[in-house]
């Protein structure tokens, strides 16, 4: 009897063994394993997620600087055409203001693609911070094609460039400045060319006629001489007024009334 209790013992002791399903064994191991999976993959999430503002804040930064207009230093009038009277045969003029914007000394120089036929005055010069000046561009206009006179407003292939550099302070221009700093240069504006109807009244055509005036005006103020408003100053520092005028007059009197007497 105690020998089938014991056997009756063992028995029950491997039955229970059997019942353990056979991956119960198994789980623990894939449990573990699938855990550290499972953390491994939700740190290199959270990685993930700790670099994507970084890289969505840059990909929006990007994009905004390229959307915004760039930051100009010249203030153009017009801004971005330049208007000729329609003359065929003949060369016209056209215009243009040219206001430092910046808080800076700039040099600006013209670019055309026709240098044959068009010419800039000044070509370039110094601006200081406020100042302004009237450009005068000048081309030859040809004859067209069969003589037919072209529409209203027509639009030319010539085009101008308005460049500008930084400078230190007051200094002559010189166009060699722009060939020495090339990589600080920039490009302000290109300029379209379009002809005007001179026999069709128009905005464009009389604020063109206005500036070509001031142009021409301040063009002769450059020409004449700057007037002398101070006492004249001749040989070292000799300041000489009315009265020593007036003193020499008569001292030179005296002396030919003496040589006249004698």
């Amino acid at each position: 009897m105690a020998v089938d209790g014991e056997k009756s013992f063992s028995e029950e002791k491997v039955w229970s063994l059997c019942k353990m399903p056979f991956w119960q064994s198994n789980n623990s191991s894939s449990s573990s394993s699938s855990s550290s999976t499972s953390s491994s993959l939700q740190s290199v999430h959270q990685l993930s997620q700790s670099h994507q503002p970084l890289q969505s804040s840059n990909a929006v930064s990007f994009v905004t600087k390229s959307l915004l207009p760039t930051r100009r230093r010249l203030h153009l009038d017009p801004p971005n055409k330049l208007y000729f009277p329609y003359e065929p045969g003949k060369q016209v003029r056209s215009a243009i203001s040219i206001k430092n914007i910046s808080r800076s000394h700039l040099a600006f120089k013209f670019q055309t693609t026709a240098p044959k036929s068009c010419y800039m005055r000044p070509p370039g010069g110094i601006l200081a911070p406020g100042e302004s000046l009237i450009a005068t561009v000048f081309k030859f206009v040809e004859h067209p094609e069969n003589n037919e006179k072209p529409a209203v407003d027509q639009k030319s292939k010539v085009k101008f460039k308005i460049m500008s550099l930084k400078v230190k302070g007051e200094m002559d221009y010189v166009p060699e400045l722009f060939d020495e700093q090339k990589d600080q240069v920039a490009e302000e504006q290109i300029l379209r060319v379009v002809f005007l109807d001179t026999e069709r009244p128009s905005p464009p055509l009389e604020k063109l006629k206005r500036q070509l005036a001031e142009a021409e005006a301040a063009l002769e103020a450059r020409k004449k001489p700057p007037e002398d408003t101070g006492p004249r100053i001749v040989g070292e520092g000799l300041v000489i007024d009315e009265w020593k005028e007036r003193r020499e007059r008569y001292l030179a009197r005296q002396q030919v009334e003496g040589i006249d007497s004698v």
